[in-house]
């Protein structure tokens, strides 16, 4: 089960929701802790289950769950950062999830942040993938190209399905990426866009310094979240299947 946690009450309506979970290149987590940290967003929420890895996050001398909630007032986003790659199994029940938590809080956009493997990064094109015919022209006039056929998968991409279907505008911004390398320029090109996008004004000149800090401390995590699963199914492997019999 999954549980979406406040700890401050705050007025989410009509807001952009922003999600850049763990993927290819780490587009979207390098974007987003980039985003959260330049508008000061406040960190207002969590979300739990039992089927997440084992791990709290530390934070400035204080421990934080790894999947957290951070609101803006000025531009209203709401965005989501997690420090762990989502299991496969958990996808659809945390997409149905966020996206209940999204209508909720009549929130009008949801924009996904991602990459995906290409031999043609060199060219800096930003593609996008959008239901909404209105966003579609939008991204053409600012210089993105729209995937018209293709293959998507993960939360952005679940979260797009739901949205079409009330039909709440909804944009994956998606930046080409040699998946053999995480580079911080991907997450600028991908700012860049959603700059361009919502008027939002965020500077990228620090970029590169914050992102390849993002980039150590999630490989980290990631690496340490796939420990813990490891040790701790071998624990419970060790003890038997008596232990509880």
């Amino acid at each position: 089960m999954i549980d979406i946690r406040m700890v401050k009450k705050v007025n989410m309506d009509k807001s952009t929701f922003i999600e850049g979970f763990p993927g290819v290149g780490l587009v979207g987590p390098m974007a987003v802790s980039y985003i959260i940290d330049k508008l000061k967003m406040e960190y207002v929420g969590y979300i739990e289950s039992d089927d997440f890895p084992p791990i709290v996050s530390i934070h400035d001398g204080n421990p934080m769950p790894p999947m957290r909630i951070y609101f803006s007032a000025e531009p209203k986003i709401v965005s989501i950062f997690a420090e762990f790659a989502i299991p496969i199994s958990l996808i659809h029940e945390l997409s149905k999830k966020i996206y209940e938590f999204i209508n909720a809080n009549n929130m009008v956009m949801v924009v996904g942040i991602g990459g995906f493997p290409s031999q043609q990064q060199e060219n800096k094109t930003i593609f996008a993938i959008t239901s909404d015919k209105g966003v579609s022209e939008d991204v053409k006039k600012l210089g993105m190209e729209p995937i018209l056929e293709g293959v998507s998968a993960g939360v952005g991409s679940m979260l797009m399905l739901r949205s079409q279907e009330d039909k709440l505008s909804a944009l994956n911004i998606l930046v080409p990426v040699d998946q053999n390398v995480i580079d911080p320029i991907y997450a600028e090109l991908a700012i860049n866009a959603l700059n361009k996008l919502m008027n939002l004004n965020i500077d990228v000149e620090d970029l590169d310094k914050e992102a390849k800090l993002v980039e150590s401390k999630i490989k980290e995590l990631l690496k340490k979240s796939k420990d813990t699963h490891e040790n701790y199914k071998k624990a419970l492997d060790d003890t038997g299947p008596s232990m509880y019999a």
